[in-house]
């Protein structure tokens, strides 16, 4: 929990705000959900977009487990950082416990990162295409 707080600190200072600025804005319930006699794997919806503060509400609706891992190669340290102290549970690099069973959820709070893009899958479901995008706006 300390590690954690201390990487939304930093990223806070890097971008020039204080914690005062940042308050969770929305909730986004994300429906994990997935279908192998339909052929479907997905987030829903696929994209979102949000703001620093903003909870990510990842909720189980078929076919669990399901996992939330963001892609780390084009991240920058702060923000690599930055998601990582977001993850609560993480069991690796950028990766969400597994979240199972249907109706289980896992929240998310939106750190402090450069606007852009942040791509995210489903580890149980990777090789099916699950995939979805954070839009971080400011």
């Amino acid at each position: 929990m300390r590690s954690s707080l201390l990487a939304v600190a930093g990223s806070l200072a890097l971008l020039g705000l204080t914690p005062a600025e940042v308050e969770a804005q929305r909730v986004h319930e994300i429906r994990l959900e997935s279908n192998p006699g339909k052929e479907l794997y997905r987030f829903s919806p696929a994209q979102i977009t949000a703001r620093a503060g903003d909870v990510l509400l990842f909720k189980t609706v078929s076919g669990s487990p399901h996992s939330i891992v963001f892609e780390g190669a084009n991240l920058s340290g702060p923000a690599h950082e930055a998601l990582n102290g977001s993850m609560s549970r993480r069991v690796g690099d950028l990766s969400s416990p597994l979240i199972t069973p249907n109706g289980a959820e896992y929240r998310l709070v939106v750190p402090v990162v450069p606007p852009g893009r942040y791509e995210f899958f489903c580890l149980p479901h990777r090789a099916y295409d699950m995939r979805g995008v954070l839009l971080v706006s400011k």
